[in-house]
């Protein structure tokens, strides 16, 4: 039965702790391609939507997605895709993407804005932390709570 009480949080918290770690990763990610100063003209490829939901009377969300591709400072073709753009662009059309630099390039058609996008970061990681913080304050109860149970039943 203690199983159910450690486990169940335990992999609620390896979750949130997993997202808080991709969440701050890409975050990174981006905010180096604004930073690296480095900039190019790319052509949309592709603009498609993806859906998820609509089961049983569930809500549907739609994400849009956009496939990029541009050429770097040191000739390299480099094909990206990215989700949440702006739905005014369409296939053919042309953006301005930043990027990094190196054997692994970021790039991101996203506008630089870097305190919209750190408060949105830090809002999520804080809701992560919450869910973790009331896991560990749930497991720590119930360690409590059994052990006055097992000194009031004499174990």
């Amino acid at each position: 039965m203690d199983v159910m009480f450690y486990g169940a949080p335990g992999l609620i918290m390896a979750g949130a702790l997993f997202m808080t770690y991709r969440v701050l990763r890409r975050w990174l990610q981006i905010r180096g391609a604004w930073n690296s100063g480095l900039t190019a003209e790319a052509r949309c490829l592709r603009a498609f939507t993806t859906t998820h939901g609509g089961g049983n009377d569930t809500s549907v969300s739609t994400t849009l997605h956009h496939v990029y591709e541009f050429i770097t400072h040191d000739g390299r073709v480099i094909r990206f895709e990215e989700e949440n753009g702006p739905g005014t662009i369409i296939e053919g059309d042309y953006v301005t993407v930043y990027y990094t630099d190196g054997p692994q390039v970021v790039a991101t058609a996203q506008a630089p804005s870097r305190g919209r996008h750190a408060a949105a970061t830090f809002g999520i990681m804080a809701f992560l932390g919450v869910i973790v913080v009331f896991c560990v304050g749930f497991m720590v109860t119930y360690t409590k709570m059994s052990a006055m149970a097992s000194d009031v039943a004499g174990f």
